[in-house]
């Protein structure tokens, strides 16, 4: 019996109907996935984090940084060019695509593997020489992988790409936790990542029936490389404004100092950041469904960013207060020279939240190349500032370099180009987050206030704290609603109404 509402209740929420229908319940898919699969890695980030601790972190974040500059530096955006592609068939693209994802993936790893011993050289770390190696394999792994799970993303079929997803992060902490009990080092962590690709290359091929064949068509690969110039090079700004400050704290700081400052950045940013990416991921395909109708894309727009500030804001406000209590708690006294750091990198998350959003939309519309053009002013004001903030106050001086120039000037220019590509105003945007920050900032008052007075192991004061602040923005968003004509309960009925 239960079996069966199982059943009848994936069914329900299987992504079909009309495109509104199909983006909320892609949205519960993709929220879900998102949601298990971060809960699932950060799991593994605290256990790995106490059993290996910062300088094992540190080295295998040398060679994830390595991995992401490759990927990034290759990135092509072969998949986004498909998917914002109008026709709903896309299989004569596949092939092409299938065999330009295999060439890139090969001309990784030879990369990685020969350029090993010098990246290991550069930070003054040769034990990461083998581990970047090692790890050099997973982008080869994934180009074999079956090109028809851009489907997924293109048809909203995001109950498909949970299962793809889900299945590779749970053998990935399996095997990372179980190798860390034995072996307590960084290779625990490689070899739960490459776990992931295995999984996730076989199950690809078992959740979806298209099979590729060596066929390559030259003028399909023009088209699509066409699109992906801009995503090539909004991909590899991106890793510079994003990582670039990661592997300069590598370089400059030690390994040590870099496991703080990752783990930083990714318990500040991991909550609002996946919200976030849980609404770019569904909107960018429904978004260029819309590319016909403006008044439909400007509404579609601004319902996303309100829904999105209504739950990144309190995230970001409320994970700033705990973060003490959070570190000393679930991380150990080994940790607690990231804290300033990640209290700082919340306000980043924020902002990050938005970008998200905007960026999705203009890839929609079809001009990637705004992402890429703003990205060229933070690379350089980055590349600018970060020697003297970061040799003078460490890492909490590159997350303040970090933060700041997303707030001053990037987030302005930002605004004002949104607003003309969306064709509304600066006062309709900005009363979406007036809102949520209003009420994220007294949630954010009353919790700092709890945690200086309240006296309990920090475990359990954290649980009291999320708690707390839980009720208290509920309380204050419920009074908004209703005293204020914050119409922001509409919204959600009217996207509840179609499941």
């Amino acid at each position: 019996m239960d079996l069966d509402r199982l059943k009848r209740a994936v069914q329900r929420l299987t992504p079909t109907g009309g495109t509104t229908e199909r983006i909320v319940k892609s949205v519960i898919w993709v929220t879900g996935q998102n949601v298990i699969g971060r809960l699932i890695q950060l799991a593994m980030l605290l256990v790995l984090a106490r059993l290996i601790g910062p300088r094992e972190i540190g080295l295998v974040g040398i060679a994830l940084l390595a991995l992401s500059a490759s990927r990034k530096f290759t990135n092509i955006g072969l998949n986004a060019a498909i998917v914002q592609r109008k026709e709903s068939n896309v299989d004569g693209y596949l092939n092409t695509n299938w065999l330009l994802e295999i060439g890139r993936g090969a001309l990784i790893t030879v990369v990685l593997f020969a350029s090993a011993p010098l990246i290991a050289s550069l930070f003054d770390t040769p034990r990461a020489e083998p581990l970047l190696q090692a790890i050099g394999f997973s982008p080869l792994i994934l180009g074999l992988r079956n090109p028809g799970v851009v489907y997924f993303q293109k048809n909203l079929e995001f109950h498909k790409q949970f299962v793809y997803r889900i299945s590779g992060s749970i053998g990935s902490f399996i095997v990372a936790v179980g190798y860390a009990l034995v072996w307590p080092t960084a290779w625990a962590y490689v070899a739960g990542f490459l776990t992931a690709d295995v999984i996730r290359l076989v199950v690809s091929y078992v959740i979806h029936d298209y099979r590729p064949r060596p066929q390559f068509d030259r003028e399909v690969a023009g088209e699509l490389i066409n699109y992906g110039k801009w995503i090539t090079g909004s991909s590899i700004l991106y890793f510079i404004y994003s990582e670039g400050d990661d592997a300069f704290v590598g370089w400059l700081l030690g390994p040590v100092a870099l496991g703080w400052y990752q783990y930083a950045y990714r318990f500040s940013n991991a909550p609002a950041t996946e919200i976030s990416q849980v609404v770019s991921s569904v909107m960018f395909p429904a978004f260029s469904e819309y590319q016909d109708n403006p008044e439909r894309l400007r509404s579609s727009f601004l319902k996303t960013v309100q829904l999105v500030s209504l739950v990144t804001f309190p995230m970001a406000i409320g994970i700033a207060v705990v973060t003490p209590t959070f570190v000393r708690g679930f991380l150990g006294s080994d940790w607690t020279g990231m804290i300033t750091a990640m209290q700082i990198l919340t306000l980043f998350g924020l902002f990050r939240s938005l970008g998200k959003v905007f960026g999705a939309f203009w890839k929609a519309i079809g001009r990637p190349d705004y992402i890429t053009k703003l990205s060229v002013l933070r690379v350089a004001l980055l590349a600018l500032l970060i020697y003297p903030a970061t040799s003078t106050l460490g890492i909490t001086g590159t997350a303040l370099l970090t933060t700041g120039i997303f707030v001053f000037p990037m987030m302005p220019i930002d605004l004002y180009i949104i607003t003309r590509s969306v064709g509304t105003s600066y006062s309709a945007l900005l009363s979406e987050l007036v809102y949520p920050l209003a009420a994220s900032a007294i949630m954010g008052a009353i919790v700092w206030y709890v945690n200086l007075v309240l006296e309990i192991p920090p475990i359990a004061e954290f649980v009291v704290l999320v708690g707390l602040g839980a009720v208290i923005y509920g309380v204050v968003t419920l009074i908004f609603t209703q005293q204020f004509g914050w119409d922001i309960d509409k919204n959600v009925r009217e996207l509840m109404s179609t499941l």
